[in-house]
């Protein structure tokens, strides 16, 4: 019998992986990272997700096996009397600012160490590179087209920090290609671009969860952070412009965000309260892009965005600016329309929408097989196989 056991090798310990994420509110790099964490095999991952804020609609929605640290509590756990949640804020910022200036009190609280840290966005590249763990392979994942003008004055400091890690991540062909035209001399790390990956039977089931009525019709929905880069303040122009052309639609727009309030008052300024509405995040936004009538992003900037794939798996046909990988995922007035970041071509679009029933029907039925191109078996094993190929060096 112990020549038996003998013969068998023993279990090899499992690879410790360390996310690292400011908050979880509800966003796209929040479902890329939720997804990775219900998907990589966890007899080989031991997982750990540390976050700067417990905060954000997705907080709890980590799979069991998955352990949560946070720095910080969130707003949701804050006082309701005004002073004292202006002291724990306060506290906040400044319990912050001491973790990034000695980043072994993040690893204290930890307590252990990992084989790999992973920066799920360039807000997280520097918690990652300082980590006292020196031994751990470094990973970041690069969403962003590096010549938005937004982002300009925080390039240097990316730049900087590209060469110190280990594998960089990039979740579109063109955003690695626009990395290597802009800085062409940068010290790259290793690369792999790896897209997101869609949960396609999840979406369609919770497509179909109860919700209340919509706006009066036609619907446009679209979901995104409210950024003044994701370009709802020329949707809300061309909206109106359509209204008062006598063009009646509502445009219903998911997310929260820093341009909440120039937004409403927006919307108020060209009295158009009735038919544009902000309704806020939606911890299940699916069934409102099931039951609107199409789907737009007016976006500046994007990468690989989420909604595009989330809504065409749901046959909505789709309006968008021709950024990132946009006209890789739909096929121009075949399976959606591409527009460039420009109010009167986006006004254009959704008039046709709105007046070329066959057009929409065509695009429908164009969308029927669309599922076909999101492939997540192979997504998640080119995940596994990066992380297990820079672990074992």
């Amino acid at each position: 019998m112990q020549e038996v056991l003998d013969k068998i090798e023993p279990m090899s310990e499992k690879i410790k992986l360390l996310f690292r994420h400011r908050s979880m509110e509800m966003g796209g790099v929040e479902k890329v990272m939720l997804s990775i964490l219900n998907n990589l095999d966890k007899e080989k991952f031991d997982m750990t997700v540390c976050l700067n804020i417990d905060q954000g609609e997705l907080r709890n929605e980590f799979p069991d096996h998955v352990r949560k640290v946070f720095l910080t509590r969130g707003k949701e756990d804050f006082s309701e009397h005004t002073i004292i949640r202006k002291i724990q804020l306060i506290r906040r910022r400044l319990r912050l600012k001491q973790v990034q200036k000695n980043p072994v009190i993040a690893d204290q609280l930890l307590g252990e160490e990992y084989d790999a840290e992973i920066a799920m966005t360039y807000g997280d590249f520097a918690a990652v590179l300082h980590s006292t763990n020196k031994n751990s392979k470094k990973i970041g994942w690069f969403h962003s087209e590096i010549n938005l003008p937004k982002l300009q004055p925080l390039v240097p400091g990316i730049l900087k920090q590209f060469p110190k890690f280990d594998q960089m991540v990039y979740c579109s062909q063109k955003i690695r290609d626009m990395m290597h035209q802009y800085y062409p001399d940068l010290n790259y790390p290793q690369e792999a671009v790896i897209i997101n990956a869609i949960p396609v039977e999840e979406i369609k089931r919770k497509a179909d969860e109860h919700i209340g009525d919509l706006p009066p019709g036609p619907v446009f929905i679209s979901i995104g952070r409210l950024h003044s880069r994701k370009g709802y303040h020329k949707l809300i122009e061309a909206h109106m412009r359509l209204i008062r052309e006598g063009f009646n639609h509502s445009v219903l727009v998911v997310g929260d965000g820093e341009e909440l309030q120039n937004l409403k008052a927006q919307i108020a300024a060209v009295q158009v309260e009735d038919t544009f509405i902000l309704a806020g995040n939606k911890m299940n936004p699916y069934p409102y892009v099931k039951h609107a009538d199409y789907f737009i992003l007016p976006s500046e900037s994007e990468a690989w965005p989420l909604v595009i794939a989330e809504a065409l798996i749901l046959q909505k046909p789709v309006i968008a600016t021709r950024t990132g990988d946009i006209p890789a995922m739909i096929r121009d007035g075949l399976t959606g329309c591409l527009i460039n970041y420009n109010v009167d071509e986006m006004y254009n679009v959704m008039k046709r929408f709105l007046t070329d029933p066959a057009f929409t029907e065509q695009i429908r039925k164009n969308l029927a097989d669309v599922e076909e191109q999101f492939d997540n078996r192979k997504i998640f094993s080119e995940i596994e196989k990066m992380i297990l190929n820079l672990v074992k060096k």
